[in-house]
Formats: C-alpha cells, structure tokens, sequence
C-alpha cells in the first residue's frame, strides 16, 4: 500500500542498515513511531516534486537529481531531517522557483538516504504533516520557505453517515485490490485497524491512480470527513473501471484460449485422417483451385476486381470460420457462372423450321416470329433478344412451345414457374450477410444452363403476387428490359451480370393480372384454343403414341378410328386446350393395357360403339340447346381463361309494376347491360311494337342459367336485349343462333375479345350462324378457312340490325367465311384480295351484312 502513481520506484525500497551506516555513522535510525508528534522547526528546506502528492503517513521512496533539490537534502540531513514536499504546478519546469509550486504540501522525515553513482540521490521518507508554504525563497541556492503547520485533529464526531462512508471505503479498497490480485489478509487488516477518518482517506488516496490536479484537491480538503467523500466518489470510477478492464482481460484470455484449443482439436483431426489414409484438406490448394477457377471463369474488370479483393481477404481467415464459409461459397458463385461462354445459334431457318413443326401441330404465328427472330439474328449477330408473352387458356401448349423454341435455335432450355411467388428475394436474390444467402433464380438459372443466352421460360408470370417481403414483379422489370437488363445486379452477387443475351419467354392465360408496366416490355403473342380439325391433328400425331407408350402399350396394339377421336372431342371434352382429350386417351388405353394384361390379343380396335363402355356416358349433349325456338330465349357467346363458352340467356315477363329481377351470379358489368337493354327497349318501344307502358304493367326476371358459376363482361349485351325484345314481343329468336356483342343506349353495337374462342365454341355446339360486331372482322383473319365453312358469320353495327336477323321467319342462306386468298370449294371464285376498307374486308371473307337479303 506504499506505491504512489508516477513514482518510478517499487514498494520496497532496496536499502540496507550498513549503506546508511557509511553515511552517517554517529546518527541512530529514526523510526516513525519516535515522530508520531513531532515539533515542526518555522523554516523547512522545500523539495520540490513534478509528478507525485504525498499524503501524510505514507512512505515513499524518491529519486532526487537536481541540483537545488540535493541542496535541499543535504541542508535538511544536517539539520533535523525535515523536509518540505511542495508539487509543482508544471511537470515541464526543470527550475521552479516560488511561483511554480502548490503552496500546501506535505512535511516529511528522511528515513533513508544512498547515493548513486551518476551524482543522484535516492530518498526513502515519511509523511509527517500537512503544511502550508507562507512564505518562499531562493537564497541559498534551494527553495526554502516558512511553514504553518495544519495537524489533522485527533477525534471526529462519529455518525452513522460517517460509519458508513468508511464502511464503504474499505469494501470499495478490497474490491478494487481484488479485481487487480492484488487483496491479502494483511491489506485487509491494515484497512480495518484505521478508525480515523482522515487518515483512512490518505491512505487510500495515496494508493489511488489519481490525476495530479485530484490528488492536490484531495491535500487541500483539511475536513477529514469531506476527504473521505471525495475519495469515495473516486473509488467508484475507480472500481468500474477496474470491473471493465478485468472484463476485456477474461474475455481476451477465454477467445485465446478458445483458439488454442480449435487448434489443437484441428492438428489431432488431421493426424487422425493422416493415420486413416486419408488426405486431409490443404487450405493453400483449396485457394489455388479457386484461383484457377476464377481465371478461367474470364471475369469483366469489375467482377475480377471484387474476385480478386474477396481471395485475399479469404487468404487471410481461419478456414473453418463462419466467414471463411461465406467468402468461400460467393467465390465458387461467381466461378462456376458463365460470364462469357455463349452457345453457338442454329441459324439454318430451314431445319429450325422443320423443327418446330415437328414437335407442335399448327400455331403458325408463333412459329413464324420465332423464325424471324432468327432471320434477324443472322443478319445481325449483335441484335437483342426479345421478350415474348405467350397468352392463351390452359392446354394448348405454351410451356411445351418454349422447349421447342430452345431445340430449334439449339440453346439450353430452364424453366421457372413464378406461380404463387411473393418473395422478390426470388428474383434478386439475399445479401451475402444473411445465413444460407443464395443468388435468385434468375442467375441460378443461369448457372445451370451453363452458358449466357439460354432460353428461360418465365411459367404463369400472371399469378405473381406481393406481400410484406416486396413485388417480385416489379423486380422483373429490369430483367425484362432489353435496355437494362445487360448490367443486372443480384443482391448476393452485387455485381452487373449481363442477360440480354437470354431469350425470355413469359406464359400466362390472361393478361388483366399483368401490370401494365411489365406488360410493357412483352411482345403479347397470343395463342388461342384448338378447333377440332386440330385436335384430332394432334391426337394422331402426338397424343395417341405417347399415352399408348406410357400405358405400355405398343404403337400396332391399339387402333383408333377418326371418328372416335371426333366423338372423344366433342362428348368427353370441352375445352380450349388437349389435356382433357389427352387424359381421355389415356383412359381408353388403360382399359386396353388391363384386356392385354389379362390374356388378351392385340390390336384393340376402338370404335364409336365401345367408346360408352370405355369411358362411360358422354358428358356433354348438345340436346342441351334447344331445338324448338321459344319467346324470350337468345343464346350468346362468352369468353373464359379456359376457352370460349356458349350461354343461354332467358327473360320471363309477368304481370307486375315494373320490377327487375336480375339471377345467375351476373356481375355489376352485365347488370349494367340488361339495365341498357331495358332503356332501349323502352325508347324503341314503338318501333319494335312493344306496349310502351311495359315498365310499369309488367316485372321482368332475367336469368343466366349454370347459376353456380359467376358471370360478368359487356359482351352478352347485345343477347341480353334480343332476348328482352323476344319476350315482350313474344317472337322467339330464330333457330340456331348465337351472338355477341356490347350495345350502348342508342343501339350501337362495340366491338368485344375472344372472336376465335367464342366462335370455337360456336361450332362446337354445332351453331348454325353467329352475329358478332362489324368492327370485329379484323378478328377473323386469325380463323382457319375450314372453321369459318362450318358457320355462318353475319357482321352487324347496330341493334336494329340484330333484331332484324334474330326475328326473320326465312333461314338465312349461310354466306362463305373464307379468308383473302384462299380457295373456296366447288366452282366458287376465289376471293378478291383484301383492301383497307372495313366494306372491303367483308367482301374478302365472303361475308355479307346480317340486313341484306334476310
């Protein structure tokens, strides 16, 4: 408890009873005991000190080298050993004169003296008593100054406070000693043997690392009980930051000791493989092989330069870190992606052509687009890729298309569904810092592949959706644009990759869903549903062979005749696509596959008649429409996700006061039309020889039937009023008619979607003719001519026109639906080539207006 900060010496102080001897023989050693009171002389030599306080009752050894300082010692030993100790107020002073030191210091007794070699004294002394410099000077070569003694008083009241505050003291002490391992019973003991305020607070602030400015406030403070306080708030600091310090230490010593037990665990590890014959892993070649890797990868600059930096600071970790993974796992990424290899394009168009038609029946356009992408890709090597959107009902093959397409320009082929997909990490990826970060699926894709410019098919991009973890749709606004997507950033690679080499292809079955942004940067192909002349195509070519292979059946074993095929189509499936017919087939050839396994001898012939005992009763009639015309009875055409539909639309009239009664789940859409279809009814009452008191003699139900099934759109306007006319007139429609068509107030008839399906479905019910609006006609050029032969179109413009076919006693003469250009059967003329006239693109189809001739 004798240490004092900045003091250069240790505790003990290396003096022995014959060196002071040989100094001054005639004087007996002092002890402290013999001065416990002693009587100060009025003039004390003054030594000053530049980095210490000394407190009374503390000893502490100085070295002392200069030479006004080793006057001063030499006049004090001649004297009575007393000594001044005053601190000066600059430790850069190397003379200080009275102005440069504290005016109250210590008094102490020179207990020991040696002198050194080089000239310097070393002191060992004692505080004696605090003491206050009332005068100072330098007359004799050493400060020297008059004193005014300040004797710490011998009793201080006791109280609980003060009891506490020494109780606090001592504990704080042997913390802090503890906390340094420094604590021992005597120290304690010392501690608890001291009952004096004043002298507790020296002794422990002496032992303090105090600042030199505290440690002189601490001198000056005469109240012991204040000292005590003082020196308690510092104990405090003290202690925390002795806690802190003890804390780093401990941790320090735990992650060394950590480390140097993972080492030794590793060293044995290795020996254990070395003795099992095993070659355990060499760090140093595992970077090697990431180095060559890196190098045959042919990085761009940028990506080289964030490689290269992430290699040497994986140099540098412990490999079986947690960071070491992670560099390790990004590194290999960026290795193992094909930032420069590219697949060579087949540019035969003839041989790519031959190709598309052999793995897809019909589809002409999109064939031919893909063609001229090709076209244009050897022309110009540099062009872009496009991004095509292929739009129709489920079924009709636009998944399979982009296999197809990739065959042909003998790319490699990835598919990625995004149906259901929320996370816009799925497209972007996660940051690096997260556990199990991987790139998004865009760059995965492309990593499989194995080259830049494969073909990705982005599978039902209109069932994407958003939550709390972004809108992947908007992340495929960067992907999808050709003029940004040759630098995309992935989140875990945080490097520009370029993907406008890729051809993108993007499915969906209707384009609502889409936002018009990443609409925007499609080409929209759309892809309608097969007529039957195409499915049975199909069937013969693809579907009949591959299910008889999967129900292991051979090619000669099965027989099926056209007319099956027909009847499968149109009393099993009703649909846009084949998958139903598909699934049909294979039932059949299930049925077959089992006569086979038991015994029986191929071929099977399929006919009409056993097609009942096969698949059982045909699941749609077409008794379904009814063959007797009726008063308020109109049948209309509707468009779905799934292909087109016919509706039958009824109206009932009653006596009543005008109410409308509106069933069959319409929505707010049709409600609207049957609303328009009212309103003209009313305004051409006369015209069409309506009672015009109708709406208020007379309620009105109309209802859609399949009631179950929600139904909405504009285009059942036109039906709805024919309907609505018929049975208040009390006319029915004529037989074998359907139609299509938004109407507004004053009888127009608007052009509506779906003109291919919904005259599909037409002919597929075996519908005699169809009215569709005139604007319309453009629509029709995407219909086979062999389609249109099969049901009269009639274009119409406005409602009068509508009405006056639908209620026509004579059976309209069914006018030739073929396109420009193509030849019609028999000794018909081929058409006339098409203008740019609405009037003559009718005549190029061989249609006429539905009021001429009726």
């Amino acid at each position: 408890m004798t240490h004092t900060p900045g003091s250069d010496n240790s505790d003990a102080f290396p003096f022995s009873q014959e060196s002071a001897a040989e100094i001054h023989p005639d004087e007996p050693e002092r002890s402290s005991d013999a001065e416990s009171n002693p009587e100060l002389p009025r003039r004390l030599p003054v030594l000053p000190v530049r980095d210490v306080v000394l407190f009374n009752y503390t000893i502490l050894p100085l070295f002392v080298g200069r030479d006004a300082s080793v006057q001063a010692v030499e006049a004090a030993l001649q004297k009575n050993r007393y000594l001044l100790i005053l601190t000066q107020k600059d430790e850069q002073q190397d003379k200080p004169g009275p102005d440069d030191v504290h005016r109250l210091g210590t008094v102490v007794m020179i207990m020991r003296m040696l002198k050194l070699p080089d000239g310097r004294l070393k002191l060992l002394v004692q505080g004696i008593s605090r003491a206050r410099a009332l005068a100072l000077t330098d007359d004799n070569a050493y400060l020297e100054a008059e004193i005014q003694p300040l004797p710490e008083a011998e009793r201080v009241p006791s109280s609980v406070a003060l009891e506490a505050m020494m109780r606090t003291a001592r504990e704080q002490s042997e913390r802090i000693l503890a906390l340094r391992g420094m604590a021992s019973p005597d120290i304690t003991n010392v501690l608890g043997s001291i009952d004096h305020p004043g002298r507790l607070a020296d002794l422990i602030a002496s032992n303090l690392r105090l600042k030199i400015v505290e440690a002189q406030q601490l001198l000056e403070t005469l109240d012991p009980v204040e000292r005590l306080r003082m020196v308690n708030e510092h104990l405090v600091k003290e202690a925390e930051v002795v806690s802190m310090q003890a804390h780093i230490q401990e941790t320090a010593r735990e992650g060394m000791d950590k480390a140097q037990r993972e080492y030794y665990l590793r060293e044995q590890l290795k020996a254990i493989r070395k003795e099992l014959g095993e070659n355990p892993s060499n760090e140093d070649d595992d970077i090697a092989e990431l180095a060559e890797a890196l190098d045959k990868a042919k990085l761009p600059p940028e990506a080289r330069k964030e490689a290269d930096k992430q290699l040497k600071r994986l140099a540098s970790m412990h490999a079986e870190s947690s960071e070491a993974s992670v560099a390790r796992n990004y590194l290999e990424w960026i290795a193992e992606l094909p930032w420069s290899k590219l697949s060579r394009d087949r540019l035969d168009i003839v041989k790519a052509r031959t190709i598309l038609d052999a793995d897809h029946y019909g589809l002409e356009k999109v064939k031919d687009r893909i063609l001229e992408f090709l076209s244009v890709r050897k022309l110009n090597p540099k062009s872009k890729s496009p991004i095509l959107c292929f739009v129709g009902p489920p079924g009709v093959g636009k998944t399979s298309l982009g296999r197809s397409i990739a065959r042909s320009m003998g790319r490699q082929f990835q598919r990625m569904s995004l149906g259901g997909m929320r996370d816009e990490a799925e497209i972007r990826g996660h940051r690096r810092t997260y556990v199990g970060a991987l790139p998004g699926r865009i760059i995965q894709s492309i990593k499989q592949a194995g080259t830049r410019n494969p073909v990705i098919m982005l599978d039902e991009v209109d069932k994407i959706g958003s939550d709390f973890r972004g809108d992947p749709s908007s992340a495929l606004l960067e992907v999808l644009d050709p003029e940004q997507n040759n630098s995309f950033s992935d989140h875990f690679l945080n490097l520009p990759f370029d993907l406008s080499k890729v051809m993108f292809i993007c499915t969906a079955n209707h384009l609502d869903s889409i936002p018009g942004p990443l609409k925007d940067r499609m080409e929209v192909i759309r892809i309608p549903g097969y007529t039957m002349q195409e499915k049975l195509g199909i069937a013969e070519r693809y579907l009949l062979d591959r299910q008889a292979k999967e129900n292991g059946l051979k090619k000669n074993d099965i027989r099926f005749d056209k007319a099956v095929l027909e009847e499968i189509i149109r009393g099993y499936t009703r649909e846009a696509g084949v998958r139903g017919l598909e699934r049909e087939i294979g039932a059949v050839c299930r049925k077959l596959a089992r006569k086979k396994a038991e015994g029986g001898k191929g071929p099977f012939t399929v006919s009409p008649a056993s097609l009942k005992e096969l698949l059982g009763a045909a699941r749609y009639l077409d008794e379904d429409l009814d063959k007797t015309p009726q008063p308020g009875l109109a049948v209309g055409l509707a468009w779905t996700p799934h292909g087109g539909e016919v509706l039958n639309v009824e109206v009932s009239t009653m006596q009543g006061k005008g109410g409308v009664t509106l069933t069959g789940q319409l929505g707010d859409v049709m409600k609207e039309s049957a609303q328009a279809a009212i309103s003209y009814a009313r305004s051409h009452a006369k015209e069409l020889g309506i009672d015009p008191e109708f709406n208020t003699t007379q309620d009105i139900h109309v209802h859609v039937p399949a009631g179950a099934t929600p139904k909405d759109g504009p285009s059942a306007g036109v039906t709805l009023a024919t309907a609505l006319v018929s049975a208040l007139t009390g006319k029915a429609v004529r037989e074998s008619l359907c139609m299509t068509g938004e109407i507004t107030l004053r009888g127009r008839v608007l052009p509506v979607g779906g003109i291919k399906e919904k005259i599909l479905a037409a002919v597929g019910r075996g519908i005699a003719d169809v009215l569709i609006p005139r604007q319309n006609a453009k629509d029709l050029e995407d219909i086979p001519s062999d389609l249109l032969a099969q049901i009269g179109v009639h274009l119409v413009e406005t409602l009068e026109e509508v009405l006056h076919f639908a209620f026509s006693k004579a059976k309209a003469k069914r006018p030739q639906a073929t396109p420009s250009g193509a030849p019609k059967s028999g000794a018909e003329k081929t058409a006339p080539r098409r203008r740019s006239s609405t009037a003559s693109r009718e005549k190029s189809l061989g249609l006429a207006p539905a009021a001429q001739g009726e």
